[in-house]
């Protein structure tokens, strides 16, 4: 039977009580208490209905029945470790293999795109015998920058050569060039953007062109609809390198038959209701409602982005850039006041960053860019308001 639920007070208040304040909340001021949520929509405890904006974590939408189906009819006849011989881990990494280039045959399948990352950095390591490890600043790998907890680490951080977007259209192809002329391999972290988010393509390193291929590809939170599963994939060549060490690689839930029989699930959805057209044909209709924004208002500083994966950037003034990171937090805070989720990035947090599920569609995008634009007209004549009210002050006419 279940629990009652508790009240949005006291479920708070047990929080701040016995989790530690580094697991933090959105909206901290004034957090949401979700309950339930199907496809682009959550709800909270009122039965309020947010859009949401964020959730690249529930790729083809949260709760998808397919998906929780899947879950539920596996794990009432087996659910073990990989050390047995079932069906579903080999079908998924055949699965995978179909959309990825020929060279990355091999799969090792995790729990999160953070245990992804580390599993790649200890291939490639033992690959090159290098320990060196050249990342973007913003945001690729918490896993391999450690950005936020300010260690030392054996990194080099390049900076962005956008302010921020989809950062694989950069120059990943003559970073790639550079990095195995000196004996490195190219690992491509797909935890974001890919499984048809660009659009484009199934995967974000395709932008490159078709002779693109990295070394290693990394794979999380999209994977498994909200389910923690996680995969990397490389080659025969760095594979052997690392079984050569004669340490076993195991990981007690990675490729377990319910969690590969999600992931199977997951693929059947983005072909059966073709997610990756639809992201786009919707994110292209969004990227243009957002490039009318910033003819309309100068603090949009530029847009970035591809498919169903869009940075908006907001800026002081266009001269210096300087990055509008109040502005952003207040935008975010209306935004969610009109029922709309959204969050920041960045270096700055000034960026406004879209990652929907993949069903988002054109009439949320429109509203959503219709909502957007309300706030920012508010915001600007407000600014325009105490401007003429200091004027008046000073005695000017």
């Amino acid at each position: 039977m279940a629990a009652e639920r508790r009240g949005k007070a006291e479920t708070l208040a047990l929080r701040q009580r016995l989790l530690s304040a580094s697991c933090r909340l959105f909206y901290p001021e004034e957090p949401i208490k979700m309950v339930r949520a199907g496809g682009q929509y959550m709800y909270d405890e009122q039965g309020a209905r947010y859009t949401d904006c964020i959730n690249n974590v529930a790729h083809v939408g949260h709760c998808h029945p397919l998906v929780v189906q899947a879950a539920h009819e596996q794990n009432q006849v087996l659910n073990t470790n990989s050390r047995y011989l079932h069906d579903n881990i080999v079908d998924y990494a055949q699965r995978l293999a179909s959309t990825l280039p020929e060279k990355l045959c091999v799969f090792y399948f995790l729990n999160s795109g953070s245990e992804a990352n580390d599993l790649a950095l200890r291939l490639a390591r033992r690959y090159t015998g290098h320990w060196d490890v050249v990342v973007l600043d913003q945001p690729l790998s918490l896993t391999l920058s450690e950005a936020p907890t300010g260690r030392t680490t054996p990194t080099q951080q390049q900076p962005m050569p956008v302010r921020w977007g989809v950062w694989l259209t950069g120059h990943s192809r003559q970073a790639g060039r550079h990095i195995r002329r000196a004996g490195g391999l190219f690992v491509a972290d797909e935890i974001q953007v890919g499984f048809g988010r660009v659009g484009k393509h199934f995967w974000a390193f395709q932008l490159q062109g078709d002779d693109f291929v990295p070394d290693i590809v990394t794979m999380g939170k999209s994977i498994g609809n909200g389910h923690p599963l996680a995969c990397v994939a490389t080659t025969q060549a760095v594979a052997r390198a690392f079984e050569a060490t004669g340490v076993e690689y195991f990981n007690t839930f990675g490729g377990s038959p319910v969690s590969c029989a999600v992931g199977l699930a997951v693929l059947d959805v983005l072909e059966k209701e073709q997610l990756q057209a639809h992201a786009s044909h919707v994110g292209s209709f969004l990227l243009e409602l957002l490039r009318q924004q910033k003819a309309r208002h100068p603090i949009i500083g530029d847009i970035r982005g591809v498919g169903l994966f869009v940075g908006v950037d907001l800026i002081k003034d266009e001269a210096t850039r300087t990055p509008a990171t109040e502005e952003a937090a207040y935008l975010v805070s209306r935004l969610k006041e009109s029922y709309i989720l959204l969050s920041t990035d960045g270096p700055g947090r000034n960026v406004l960053k879209f990652k929907p599920p993949m069903c988002f569609s054109l009439d949320n995008a429109q509203q959503v860019v219709m909502k957007l634009d309300a706030i920012l007209t508010d915001m600007e004549e407000k600014v325009r308001s105490c401007k003429t009210l200091r004027l008046q002050a000073q005695g000017c006419p």
